[in-house]
């Protein structure tokens, strides 16, 4: 089958094209023929060996991919094989034209919808739902939505309002993508480039934290003291947020880490299926910035790493 590879971590080019053996699914695994691959920005983080993740080199990564189900692993019921399901593996596998998922974190691809819609979709939109339930938001609530024109970003500034959310401020790095999360529901966007554009923040009740470095610190300030919540789930600039224990207590704020085996399954085994039934009923869209390739799975981590998508890119084998 057709596969990338990547021998060592370093830049896009390490993604290389290979020929290798169709996997066999294990107990309790799915085959599927891929229809589409994701990709992530986190996967980019992968590949560079910025964002710690075990990887036994030479691998194929990847994590989320939507096919046909060819073939199924002891444990799991025959009659699932040519139906159309999506689902994740677990963090490798995926850039390749087979996929072995684990049955239990798959969902049937919605009547209607395209496998390519469903991937674009799904992940992201969980991750963003289950931070939204994580808000527990009352009606009066400012938000801040960092990077909201990312994958999950993108869902976090459409879906707030509908969770309780009276303002939503974001960020975005570029003007268009700043007009974009305008149009998306943010109530108002700033560029997350300026250095210290936290301080242009009024007290937030919470913020969607996923840039870290130095800047979560100048957020944690804007946190009104006493309620304030930092919802943890990302490190887009690839280092940790610059906060310590004392920095909450200053202010009598929660930060709470969004990530942990427990956390994924909630995101994938409630809020997944969620997020579809929204596609499918139409409360939500698919946001897909290109498709590519199988192929060209260096140049997706390119576009990626340049952040000039406003959607999500796919691999199509």
């Amino acid at each position: 089958m057709r596969a990338i590879v990547l021998s060592e971590t370093g830049g896009p080019e390490r993604l290389e094209a290979a020929d290798l053996p169709r996997p066999r699914p294990a107990e309790g695994q799915v085959l599927i023929r891929a229809h589409a691959v994701g990709v992530s920005y986190a996967e980019t983080q992968i590949r560079s060996g910025v964002l710690p993740f075990p990887l036994p080199l030479p691998a194929v990564i990847g994590a989320e991919a939507a096919g046909e189900v060819v073939e199924v692993g002891e444990g799991v019921s025959e009659k699932l094989i040519g139906t159309v399901l999506l689902g994740v593996t677990g963090g490798l596998g995926a850039y390749a034209e087979y996929v072995a998922l684990p049955a239990a974190m798959t969902c049937p691809v919605p009547d209607g919808v395209t496998p390519a819609e469903a991937l674009a979709v799904a992940a992201p939109g969980a991750i963003a739902l289950a931070l939204l339930h994580k808000a527990r938001l009352q009606g009066q609530e400012t938000v801040l939505v960092e990077a909201a024109t990312s994958s999950v970003g993108t869902y976090l500034v459409e879906h707030a309002k509908g969770f309780g959310a009276a303002r939503v401020i974001a960020t975005a790095g570029s003007a268009a993508k700043r007009e974009r999360a305008a149009e998306l529901g943010a109530d108002t966007v700033l560029d997350h480039g300026r250095p210290g554009w936290p301080e242009e923040l009024p007290d937030v009740d919470v913020a969607f934290e996923s840039i870290g470095g130095a800047s979560a610190k100048q957020v944690l300030d804007r946190l009104t003291p006493g309620s304030g919540l930092m919802l943890y789930y990302g490190l887009l600039s690839g280092e940790p947020p610059a906060v310590a224990a004392a920095d909450l207590m200053a202010r009598g704020v929660t930060i709470t880490g969004c990530s942990g085996p427990g956390w994924a399954g909630e995101v994938f085994g409630t809020h997944y299926p969620e997020m579809l039934a929204r596609l499918a009923s139409g409360r939500s869209r698919a946001f897909v910035d290109r498709t590519l390739p199988l192929e060209e799975a260096a140049q997706a981590h390119r576009i990626l790493e340049s952040r000039t998508n406003t959607g999500r890119i796919l691999l199509i084998p």
